[in-house]
């Protein structure tokens, strides 16, 4: 069989996830994968996920007890030698603290499991990756390669890991693993970095086994390459949770939403990450981000779940995305204008057009554009409902 695990390719603030593909050859004879791109390229594209359109992603490890800066803490701490990151440890803790000295701090004393996987479903989310691994090399899963670093050794003596997956899995949320293919500090990659990574001594004994280990211990869905997924942070400073975060440094419900059509359109896959703090709590500010976009999924999830992108994503000129969906368009546009009148230049209309607003009963007016091509929709009165919706959706039907 094949199996995908996550890991992270970092663009600023937003990144791609690669996949890293760990093959075997299956009970049933199917065929082996060959290493190389065009082979693994061959594998199939699950319908699931490029239906499931939203996800969340989950940063939480031993980076979420000093909760400072973000969850590079450590390298910043003694790998860049960064001086704020000196003088934060020196004002709050004792000297000769080390980094593992965080690792029994990491209780998860509130991690409720099923409490999270009821908020990812409010949320309106398909699937959910948990970090299990970040390059700190903490796992949140008894790894036989990460002895007396793992959270059944040290911290909350719990398998984070599959705890979560028990819940997930009896709603049908897919459950994805996010695995670092680095650790800043581990000897074994200190010393194959040292060699200009011309050896393998970390992969052999490190990354490859634990990976085997985590892969076959909890099976995550796959994640194929050719589908393209954007992930970004509700903190736009941080993937793991930090004390000295600002509610202006949180994404704002339009702003995750906004993203998330647009993203859509393209044809891709929007994974939205949360940091959870050292107990295992997900903050008001992100839980209540996390609702408002289940809030409105719930209304427009119809143009975003299983849709397609349409022969134009976005209009030129406006704030206005298409995607399809079962021969009807989807047209999501989040400027309300003042006459109330929306103009469409893309739509072309037929003799049985019919428009509607998702969340709205009834059909709209409409009228043809110009030279036999456009829309012209005569949006409904404006009510408080209809305001707190904040991103519209129109659903198109019988339109070329």
């Amino acid at each position: 069989m094949g199996a995908a695990v996550v890991w992270e390719a970092y663009r600023g603030r937003r990144w791609l996830p690669l996949t890293l593909l760990l093959l075997a050859a299956s009970a049933s004879g199917s065929p082996r994968y060959t290493p190389d791109w065009e082979s693994l390229d061959a594998r199939p594209l699950p319908a699931w996920f490029d239906e499931a359109k939203f996800g969340v992603f989950v940063h939480w490890g031993v980076y979420s007890v000093p909760a400072w800066g973000s969850e590079w803490f450590w390298w910043n701490w003694q790998g860049r030698h960064d001086l704020k990151y000196k003088a934060f440890m020196i004002q709050n803790y004792p000297p000769h603290f080390s980094y593992a000295d965080f690792g029994p701090q990491f209780r998860a004393s509130f991690y409720d499991p099923k409490q999270w996987a009821d908020l990812f479903e409010a949320s309106g989310a398909r699937y959910v990756v948990l970090t299990s691994k970040h390059h700190e090399g903490y796992t949140l899963w008894p790894s036989p390669t990460s002895w007396n670093w793992n959270s059944v050794d040290v911290g909350p003596h719990r398998d984070l890991v599959g705890e979560l997956g028990h819940f997930l899995r009896k709603k049908n949320i897919r459950y994805g693993l996010y695995h670092s293919l680095l650790e800043w500090f581990h000897p074994f990659y200190l010393l194959d970095k040292e060699n200009d990574f011309t050896t393998q001594n970390f992969v052999k004994a490190k990354v490859l086994p634990e990976m085997v280990n985590l892969v076959n211990r909890y099976k995550p869905d796959t994640l194929p390459k050719r589908k393209w997924e954007m992930c970004t942070t509700l903190d736009k400073a941080s993937w793991g949770y930090r004390r000295d975060m600002n509610s202006n440094d949180v994404m704002t419900d339009l702003e995750i939403i906004t993203e998330l059509i647009e993203v859509v359109s393209f044809g891709g896959n929007y994974l939205l990450n949360i940091g959870p703090n050292k107990d295992g709590i997900i903050v008001p500010i992100f839980e209540e981000r996390l609702r408002s976009v289940g809030s409105w999924l719930s209304i427009s999830g119809e143009g975003i779940y299983a849709s397609k992108p349409w022969r134009v994503q976005k209009e030129n000129t406006t704030t206005v995305w298409y995607t399809t969906k079962d021969c009807a368009v989807y047209v999501f546009y989040n400027d309300w204008p003042e006459n109330g009148v929306l103009q469409l230049a893309s739509p072309i209309t037929t003799n049985t057009t019919k428009v509607s607003m998702l969340g709205v009963p009834g059909f709209l007016k409409w009228s043809q554009g110009s030279v036999d091509q456009g829309l012209i929709v005569y949006l409904p009165q404006l009510s408080p409902a209809i305001i707190k919706i904040k991103v519209w959706t129109l659903k198109l039907e019988e339109v070329k």
